[in-house]
């Protein structure tokens, strides 16, 4: 457990920074306690330690003047701000300055820590992991979506001391930073949901992304202790490689590659398009509609299998998970029905998306309008093309594509590839959708919003919720 007693201290942050006593500028009397850790002035507490991280569009180090006067007790920086009337620390690089504070932090604490990573549902995963550990941990886990180099070291550094469980979702779009964030982390138990072509700009090609994340794994297998690794059971070449890393790893999904335990039950799909099985003798009821859903909820039962958390407690805490903003959410207006899953999009989402909606029951048309995947690199056209292929094969009555897919649809229909003109309609620019849609649904029709959190896709909701009648609810 972390020590009741731990506090940010000089003594402690020249242990965490590597830094040598009596360094010029970082004067501070021993035992006197900081406050804690931040790298924005806007929510610096009096006593806090600031981190001038310096990013693509902005340089923390502009700001040590503001963080003094918000009455910081010292600063991390990489550059000489001249005199300063509380300690500085002069580190290389304050990125990785942030990450060894909280590698300093994450030591001080014997607590099971979970990294979870994949390619799809790494955020689903892990709120569904926080859900079947809630009857039995204080767990505290990664807020949204910050799981990059500095959103993994602030969650973290914001562990309560009395938190008995910490659960990261872990996050890359370049080599190495998986490892890194390993690195910082020290996971007791790596989760690797799945693997496709995603941030393969800087990837390179889904070897490169499944090398990547099995860093996971390899830096469980590495560690002091017994760690443990979970992976999704697709695409099969997931749990094979990472078997050869570790070989007691634990392989959950739906299929005969996934250990018996750690398959389904009796699935039934119930009509909003969410499922209900048996795990452990123990009946799950998700509120997250789609069958790969089914898979995410498997990987969090297995970690708390792994953390000795009893199956009622387990089955009842992931079924009390909704759910997250734009992952999944279901939302009625009258007689329409929304799907909104479009934070976040790849070949393999696209398609489980799909696949949900097909199976949703409806009482007008199912509607799926798509938008660009984006972070792809040289292979965007062809993922796309190749990605609405498979879509059409889909039980979909009307397809609305925009950017990159409605550029898909166009190469296709060159190609001689036949399309079903009654279902497709391109919409180019997505910025058009508002005024186009209420052309092309209809006030019970059942509608899929699915693209990359870039694009932002919800813009449309609005507009469908008011040809529906009045305001959505999921």
């Amino acid at each position: 457990m972390m020590p009741a007693t731990f506090r940010w201290t000089d003594a402690a942050i020249r242990r965490a920074l590597g830094l040598r006593g009596g360094d010029p500028g970082a004067a501070h009397p021993p035992g006197r306690p900081y406050e804690g850790i931040c790298t924005d002035t806007r929510t610096l507490r009096r006593g806090d330690v600031f981190v001038a991280l310096r990013g693509e569009r902005f340089d923390g180090h502009a700001f040590i003047a503001r963080a003094v006067q918000s009455g910081c007790g010292a600063v991390v920086a990489a550059d000489d701000p001249g005199e300063c009337p509380v300690p500085v620390y002069r580190v290389p690089d304050t990125l990785k300055a942030l990450g060894d504070l909280a590698l300093h932090r994450r030591l001080q604490s014997a607590v099971p820590v979970v990294g979870i990573t994949g390619s799809s549902g790494k955020t689903t995963v892990k709120d569904l992991a926080l859900g079947a550990l809630a009857g039995t941990h204080r767990a505290h886990g990664t807020e949204a979506n910050l799981n990059n180099r500095v959103g993994t070291p602030l969650t973290i550094l914001s562990m309560p001391e009395t938190a008995t469980a910490l659960v990261l979702e872990l996050g890359t779009n370049e080599p190495g930073e998986i490892a890194e964030l390993a690195r910082i982390a020290r996971p007791t138990i790596g989760v690797v949901t799945t693997v496709s072509e995603t941030h393969i700009e800087r990837l390179g090609d889904l070897c490169g992304v499944l090398d990547e994340k099995l860093d996971l794994v390899r830096a469980v297998a590495a560690g002091v202790g017994s760690g443990a690794a979970i992976v999704g059971d697709e695409p099969a070449e997931l749990p094979r490689q990472a078997r050869t890393i570790a070989p007691g790893v634990t392989v959950a999904g739906w299929s005969p590659a996934a250990d018996p335990h750690l398959r389904p039950e009796d699935p039934h799909r119930r009509p909003d398009g969410t499922w209900t099985f048996t795990w452990s003798g123990h009946p799950v009821t998700l509120r997250i509609p789609g069958a790969h859903n089914v898979h995410n909820a498997l990987l969090a039962l297995a970690v708390a299998h792994r953390l000795n958390v009893p199956p009622a407690s387990a089955a009842a805490g992931v079924s009390s998970v909704g759910p997250g903003a734009m992952r999944g959410e279901v939302r009625r207006a009258g007689g329409l029905t929304l799907l909104v899953d479009c934070y976040n999009a790849n070949a393999a989402g696209v398609a489980a998306a799909l696949t949900t909606l097909e199976g949703m029951a409806a009482q007008g048309r199912r509607v799926a309008v798509l938008g660009t995947m984006l972070e792809l690199g040289e292979r965007s056209d062809a993922i796309h093309r190749e990605a609405l292929g498979r879509a059409l094969r889909a039980g979909i009555d009307r397809y609305v594509l925009t950017g990159a897919f409605a550029r898909a649809a166009a190469e296709l229909a060159e190609g001689q590839i036949p399309l079903a003109d009654d279902r497709v309609h391109l919409v180019p620019d997505v910025d058009e959708l508002a005024d186009l849609l209420p052309e092309l649904v209809g006030p019970r029709d059942t509608i899929l919003l699915k693209a990359s959190r870039g694009v932002r896709l919800e813009r449309a909701i609005p507009v469908l919720e008011s040809l529906g009648g009045g305001e959505g609810d999921a």
